[in-house]
């Protein structure tokens, strides 16, 4: 495979994002979401992987990470070759369960980091899987807004920018600002 144009290196932030191959679906049930998120504790954060935020999608998932360790493409290697090996013996399917390796953008503005934020917890509502970002059930959004015991992301990062939940969660309802992050828009 070629190089990849991003370069992962320990003390950055990154976007990380992938898809099922032909953009079909990596999670078939609540368990595999569940799954998903253990593997993401077993494999990235016990390995030096901060999970600022997440959401996970039907057919993709998004993750905001900083990286303290230089061996992350290893790292997630490791991650999504044990989660599709699992989803491959489950469902008696074979072959690629993502659409090549991950996808990674360097995140290098705390204003970029804030809005990378909302738009990862609005993927939900964007797709219009459920009508409220705190409705969907895998995403760190709830964690944010004091829904939900944190457990897996570091929060304090962002939320050190605002005064509260309610102030995050204005924010995150605020669209007028969200032109920072079109570009990122994800194709379902």
């Amino acid at each position: 495979m070629p190089r990849r144009e991003v370069i992962l290196q320990a003390g950055n932030y990154y976007h990380v994002y992938n898809r099922g191959n032909n953009r079909q679906l990596i999670f078939f049930e609540r368990d595999n979401y569940i799954y998903f998120l253990r593997q993401v504790r077993n494999h990235l954060i016990e390995n030096g992987v901060d999970i600022i935020a997440y959401c996970l999608m039907p057919n993709h998932y998004h993750l905001l990470v900083y990286l303290r360790t230089d061996i992350f493409s290893k790292i997630m290697q490791s991650f999504t070759l044990s989660y599709a090996k699992a989803i491959n013996k489950r469902y008696h399917r074979v072959g690629s369960l993502f659409q090549g390796r991950f996808e990674a953008i360097h995140v290098d503005r705390e204003e970029y980091l804030l809005h990378l934020t909302r738009y990862i917890h609005l993927n939900p509502v964007s797709a219009n899987i459920v009508k409220k970002a705190e409705d969907w059930e895998f995403s760190s959004y709830q964690e944010y807004i004091d829904l939900r015991r944190v457990s897996l992301p570091k929060i304090d990062e962002v939320r050190s920018q605002f005064n509260s939940a309610d102030d995050y969660r204005h924010f995150l309802e605020d669209l007028t600002s969200d032109k920072l992050i079109q570009h990122l828009t994800f194709e379902e």
